[in-house]
């Protein structure tokens, strides 16, 4: 764990960065693994933007993991969508991948804030990395974190 955010590392075995173009492929088909809505011109948009996120394996060097975030506002960076490949899940990859998004929120002075949407079932997830979630007024299911930075 950083001790200045109290956001967990990447686990030893993977590294997080920003991806490239050359990553694109990778990050649509574990979006899409996920059964997770992508638009490719969107996550085009996000790489050339530096707010899509790739966790590569130190081992092989392939994309287990990835991140697009938007802005919708100046001020906010929202998590669109994060997916790790099933082999790799449970390991903090998912962890990382949304730490390193707040560590990019944090080193932006326009961002107050980092927020993301996402089921239910995921609220103790971000509520670990430092989220304050609503259950109020969500639609079915579904839940909003933020995160002041």
């Amino acid at each position: 764990m950083t001790e200045d955010h109290d956001l967990p590392d990447p686990p030893a075995d993977v590294t997080v960065e920003p991806a490239t173009p050359d990553d694109r492929l990778d990050v649509l088909r574990i979006l899409d693994a996920a059964m997770l809505e992508t638009d490719a011109d969107a996550v085009d948009d996000r790489i050339a933007a530096g707010d899509a996120l790739v966790a590569r394996s130190t081992r092989t060097g392939g994309v287990v993991g990835a991140l697009v975030a938007v802005r919708p506002d100046p001020d906010r960076l929202h998590v669109d969508a994060v997916a790790v490949r099933r082999a790799r899940r449970g390991r903090g990859i998912g962890s990382a991948l949304v730490a390193a998004a707040v560590d990019r929120g944090e080193s932006d002075p326009a961002v107050e804030a980092v927020t993301a949407r996402f089921d239910a079932g995921l609220a103790e997830f971000y509520e670990a990395l430092g989220f304050a979630v609503d259950a109020d007024g969500a639609a079915a299911g579904r839940r909003t974190g933020r995160r002041s930075v």
